[in-house]
């Protein structure tokens, strides 16, 4: 209140976040953004933050960063840590809060949608610790086995993880799932606490062909770079192949062609760039669901950019109330 008994309007830290399916051109669309409105990156992938997942998870080189800082990248172990979406949630609100003490601008980047949501809607999650001793009791066991233990605890839950047709159980996740359900904490309980920034969500996608495309393009990019040398090292460092599984697509089925489950390296990549594209339908098919965001015209060319730029110039000269400057 000011001294006349007027309310002040509470300004909120604007917050841009860049969000698209795989092949999609998000990251590189982040870095273009943040170079023209003094920003810096916070990534939004659930693969990234650990180190050593670099070629399977798209994770930017240095110099496609191009000088823009970027946060939350190779923060965690593979091997021993499991980094979820609480810990985001805690990180990303820390380096909004540092970005903006630097008079930068905060931008959240990437395709994990419950990170980005867990964020922008402000979600509260139960306060139950990791317990240790049953994170490696539960650490060799397969998915199914991990969906069975969470069935005679809570068959809720199980029968909704089993059935998110864009999230798939992984092992990481079902145990996180088992020890909430042990503590009497249903796993998609959702409560919200409005969030102390204001947010502009860009979507970014392309045309079912083009996209199809895109996925193919980067894909045998990436394999010519090394990621199948990329699975063969982190087996040889020691990590597991039950967690390998668990890194998403790319690393399954690596995982799966260096066990010789195809007969040429030709089959196994025609198979994984289908299920990257099946898995970016899905991706859309969720992202579809969120009506504040603002999908820009991707039809080849760079206009794309532009709409994004002119967007973000109007959500930051918004003014304290919230209206959109004259």
């Amino acid at each position: 209140m000011t001294g006349d008994g007027v309310e002040c309007a509470v300004r909120k830290t604007p917050v841009i976040v860049v969000l698209g399916t795989n092949a999609s051109g998000k990251s590189s669309l982040g870095v273009e953004l943040a170079r023209r409105f003094s920003g810096e990156v916070i990534s939004a992938d659930s693969r990234q933050v650990y180190t050593g997942l670099d070629l399977g998870t798209g994770k930017l080189t240095t110099e496609e960063m191009r000088d823009v800082p970027h946060h939350l990248l190779d923060v965690a172990d593979p091997a021993s840590d499991v980094y979820s979406v609480v810990d985001f949630q805690r990180d990303a609100r820390r380096h909004i809060d540092e970005i903006a003490s630097r008079r930068n601008l905060p931008m959240i980047v990437g395709g994990t949608g419950l990170y980005i949501r867990s964020v922008v809607r402000g979600y509260v999650f139960p306060d139950v610790r990791p317990d240790p001793a049953l994170r490696r009791e539960l650490a060799g066991l397969t998915v199914p086995e991990l969906l069975s233990r969470l069935r005679e605890i809570d068959p809720v839950s199980a029968e909704t993880m089993a059935a998110d047709q864009v999230r798939h159980p992984t092992g990481r996740r079902l145990i996180r799932a088992v020890e909430l359900a042990g503590a009497g904490v249903p796993v998609r309980r959702e409560s919200l606490e409005p969030p102390p920034e204001r947010f502009l969500l860009l979507g970014l996608t392309w045309p079912p062909e083009e996209l199809k495309r895109r996925i193919d393009v980067r894909l045998r990019t990436r394999l010519e770079e090394g990621m199948v040398e990329e699975v063969r090292a982190l087996r040889a460092a020691g990590l597991g192949d039950e967690k390998l599984h668990g890194f998403g697509l790319e690393y399954r089925y690596v995982l799966q062609y260096l066990q010789g489950a195809y007969g040429s390296e030709r089959e196994f990549e025609t198979d994984l760039a289908r299920a990257i594209f099946r898995f970016a339908k899905r991706q859309m098919s969720w992202y579809r669901k969120d009506e504040d965001i603002r999908w820009l015209v991707s039809d080849g060319g760079a206009g794309y950019i532009a709409e994004a730029s002119s967007y973000c110039e109007r959500f930051l000269a918004e003014d304290l109330t919230g209206r959109p400057a004259g």
